[in-house]
């Protein structure tokens, strides 16, 4: 009998703590459902907004605004953008962290119909990659978290982040270079998709990245009255195009390196004194990154030297890759599985059938299943593209999830993706993914042993080493004009 009272007295805390946890998660997935008119306006708002990185002035001021009245503390303006924020309730640890995306992409607006049709406001930008989902989702799992923790009188912190400019790759480089997300015991991210599960939205990685644009700056001429007198910027951005298409033979096959010419004179009959290149450096790790980074700016100047123009380079931003948590991961795929899938009607079905229609792809509607975790997702290679949540998988456990917002194989960043975030079957994935929000939010709060479990996994994949932010640290963020 004492050996038996022995076990309770041990297992008992334990225990009780487990079933508080479950009423908890109980008591979260109700606030939710109680929120649910709240989500589809905010999601309905921000799609209708459609503003791009760094002018999503209105975007952010609404979500300021629900997390002002709801109790917030908030910092506005952070890492010198005005559309970046901090809200945060409570105090002491834990402090878990929320991260809200809500830009949209330029030129690929849609009304919320299955056909490509323009808008009614006439607004040429779009929810391409479902950013209005994105913020809504993560500022309402933020508040229903919130009402719980005051509810019970629990401990600890939550902080929503609103970050600017994903599609840019811009905003959470500065904030994480700026300290905003230091001190944070765990980070949780979701993003809309064509399936649900636990991951990135590339599934689970993505690649490290350098943006940087090359200025050549040279002397204007007639180009047929007296080319001598002329050196042109425009062949110095041929030749290092050339240069760096020369090299793709010496390159790892994990490398992509991808460029554009916004700039290459004005008239064939004048020498452009002026040009600029735009590129992408991607690899599956940073340092590789950086190793053909730099050899991309000794092509830059050798060119510059060949052509006898000078040149200036400034890098726009840079990412590590992903480096999501095992932990937190596994514990999102157990809430994504309580949860479900979203749960379309018919005739959001036969909408998507008709979207896949209007695309050319096969008619399969919305998925409705969760996608299973690889066992050996470690090893799989990674998705082909950059999120700048990466920089905040460095100085934080942190992981996310996807869920189905766009019917299957509708392709991203277009027209049709648009149309579906706009439409009530977009809203509904956005419902789920605040109730997998919140219940994971929960669980950080209250489960020590998978925060510990989840610190344990992030310093061994860190090596216990400081976050170096890729960009300069006097750098400041070039704001739109």
């Amino acid at each position: 009998m004492k050996i038996i009272l022995k076990i309770l007295i041990i297992f008992l805390p334990a225990m009780v703590s487990a079933q508080q946890r479950s009423s908890i998660k109980e008591q979260v997935l109700a606030e939710v459902v109680g929120l649910e008119e709240q989500i589809n306006k905010v999601s309905q708002f921000l799609w209708d907004y459609s503003e791009v990185a760094l002018k999503e002035h209105k975007s952010a001021d609404l979500l300021i605004e629900i997390l002002d009245k709801e109790g917030f503390n908030i910092e506005k303006s952070v890492a010198g953008m005005p559309t970046a924020f901090v809200a945060t309730y409570g105090t002491g640890d834990p402090v878990i962290g929320i991260l809200a995306e809500y830009d949209a992409l330029p030129g690929i607006g849609n009304a919320p119909l299955p056909y490509k049709a323009p808008r009614e406001d006439g607004l040429t930008s779009g929810q391409g990659c479902g950013h209005n989902l994105f913020g809504s989702a993560s500022v309402n799992a933020a508040i229903a978290t919130k009402r719980v923790m005051r509810k019970n009188n629990m401990k600890g912190t939550i902080k929503l982040f609103g970050t600017p400019a994903e599609e840019t790759v811009t905003g959470k480089v500065y904030m994480a270079k700026d300290g905003i997300f230091d001190n944070l015991d765990a980070v949780l991210e979701w993003h809309p998709h064509n399936q649900t599960g636990a991951g990135f939205s590339g599934f689970y990685s993505s690649l490290a990245m350098n943006n940087f644009e090359v200025e050549f700056f040279g002397q204007s001429a007639h180009g047929a009255v007296d080319p001598w007198n002329g050196r042109s910027a425009l062949d110095a951005v041929e030749m290092m195009n050339y240069g760096v298409n020369l090299m793709r033979e010496h390159i790892y096959p994990t490398t992509r390196i991808h460029y554009v010419i916004p700039n290459a004179g004005e008239a064939p009959n004048v020498v452009p004194e002026y040009a600029k290149v735009w590129y992408y450096v991607r690899d599956t790790s940073r340092s590789n990154v950086e190793k053909y980074y730099q050899r991309i700016l000794n092509i830059a100047e050798g060119s510059a030297l060949a052509t006898s123009t000078t040149y200036k380079v400034k890098l726009n931003t840079g990412v590590h890759a992903y480096n999501l948590n095992g932990p937190i991961l596994n514990r999102l795929q157990e809430n994504i599985e309580y949860v479900g899938a979203p749960v379309f009607t018919d005739e959001e079905q036969e909408w998507g059938k008709k979207l896949q229609e209007a695309t050319l792809i096969e008619q399969k509607g919305f998925a409705t299943d969760v996608v299973p975790i690889s066992e050996n997702w470690e090893k799989l290679p990674p998705g082909g593209g950059s999120t700048d949540v990466a920089e905040v998988s460095f100085l934080a456990p942190t992981a996310g999830f996807f869920v189905a917002t766009a019917p299957i194989g509708v392709p991203w960043h277009s027209w049709a993706s648009s149309a579906s975030h706009g439409s009530s079957a977009g809203f509904r994935g956005t419902q789920t993914a605040t109730k997998i929000l919140s219940l994971t939010a929960i669980d950080l709060l209250t489960d020590k042993k998978l925060r510990d479990e989840a610190k344990a996994y992030f310093d061994k994949k860190t090596g216990g080493k400081a976050y170096k932010s890729p960009i300069p640290k006097d750098q400041k963020v070039t704001l739109p004009k």
